[in-house]
């Protein structure tokens, strides 16, 4: 049988979970990245393992894809996450209000809820509002961003794929109507080459729409940003939002000894220019402290943005309205063969992104090799440095 080489562009956790799987279906894998792997998104997130529940009012194909993503990743990555539940919290009666629709949501999506009064609630986690009512306990858990990216990494690495990283790519090659590979530069030594691929793959995330532009092909891709402010302290165990529909400074997210604000939410044209706007950070200690009073007075240790690789049209206006689901796009139906573009989505679900995308490559290529890496344990984090 041929053995069919695939280049991936993007070195995120999609990216890395694609390796991973194509690796494990035999084909051949070569992942480019410009900067190291993890450097963009991936690694500046809050490091939640979702469950859904954020998106099981309004967005339920996004909260259905973050429960089914959270129990496997839980047995293919054990001793990755910090088990440790979330908690949705009403402070007004028009959070209680919400909470019905949010438990019968979650009850939809199959995302298991327990209700806590306000005192067992503040039992298990005192630095709670005093103006608690109630709250909801769902499946949330806690991670390292990087760390869970580099176990994909690492397997794939353990399975034969390579990763060129300072390694930016300047233009697609194609003939014909048919893409066969990438111009890159290596920032390392300023060289040029051609890598020459059966297909490629576009996993850039934010920045997947500037590699659709260099193939001639539409990807309706917003890059959203978002202000995270991390706080010395860990004023939760739990990860505590707010029980409201999707808004800036809705959660609270216990990263060993640091507590992480976020999010809020604008659009842009360049995710290489995203800025740190005042103001949001200033939303996300307001925000913050109606959950936990202490974040105001918590000492300040970082504030970043990172954008978010959202699917929708041109005209959005803070990305708050477009769904967190992804969507694989075949180009030939735009008359280019070759070439893939996985977008959306978020850190729960790449593995789920990464086997949809691996399955219409396999599909082009002719490749009959299911997908493994919901059984498939991973390699500890470290074995991407020493293996």
């Amino acid at each position: 049988m041929k053995s069919y080489h695939a280049l991936i562009i993007g070195g995120g956790g999609t990216g890395g979970a694609l390796a991973h799987d194509l690796a494990l279906r035999g084909l051949k894998v070569t992942l480019v990245e410009r900067g190291e792997v993890t450097s963009g998104t991936t690694g500046r997130h809050h490091g939640l393992l979702h469950s859904g529940g954020r998106y099981a009012v309004k967005d339920k194909e996004s909260a259905v894809e973050c429960i089914e993503e959270n129990l496997i990743l839980r047995k293919v990555m054990p001793g990755t996450f910090e088990e440790n539940d979330g908690l949705f919290v009403a402070i007004t009666e028009e959070d209680v209000e919400y909470s019905r629709l949010f438990i019968e949501g979650c009850t939809d999506c199959g995302i298991p809820t327990h209700q806590l009064t306000r005192e067992q609630a503040l039992a298990i986690e005192p630095n709670l509002s005093p103006n608690l009512i109630l709250a909801v306990q769902i499946p949330d858990a806690t991670m390292d961003a990087m760390r869970m990216a580099l176990r994909f990494f690492a397997t794939a690495k353990h399975n034969g794929a390579e990763f060129k990283t300072y390694t930016e790519v300047l233009d697609v090659e194609k003939t014909g109507g048919t893409v066969t590979g990438v111009r890159v530069v290596d920032h390392r030594s300023g060289k040029e080459s051609v890598i020459n691929a059966d297909i490629v793959i576009n996993a850039a995330g934010p920045w997947s729409g500037k590699v659709a532009d260099m193939v001639g092909v539409e990807v309706p891709i917003r890059p959203s940003p978002g202000v995270m402010l991390a706080l010395e302290g860990r004023l939760c165990n739990m990860v505590i939002n707010r029980m409201t529909p999707s808004g800036d400074g809705d959660i609270v997210v216990p990263q060993r000894g640091l507590s992480v604000i976020g999010t809020s939410s604008w659009v842009v044209d360049d995710p290489d220019n995203l800025g740190l706007p005042s103001d949001h950070i200033e939303k996300m200690y307001a925000e913050g402290e109606k959950m936990i009073p202490a974040v105001r007075k918590a000492p300040f240790r970082a504030a970043w943005s990172a954008a978010r690789p959202l699917i929708g049209p041109r005209g959005a206006d803070t990305g708050r309205e477009l769904s967190r689901t992804f969507k694989c796009f075949d180009h030939v139906d735009e008359g280019v063969e070759g070439f893939v573009t996985i977008t959306g989505g978020k850190a729960t679900t790449a593995r789920g992104m990464a086997e949809a995308t691996a399955n219409v490559v396999c599909q082009k290529l002719g490749v009959d090799a299911p997908c493994r890496t919901r059984e498939v344990v991973m390699l500890p984090h470290t074995a991407y440095f020493t293996g």
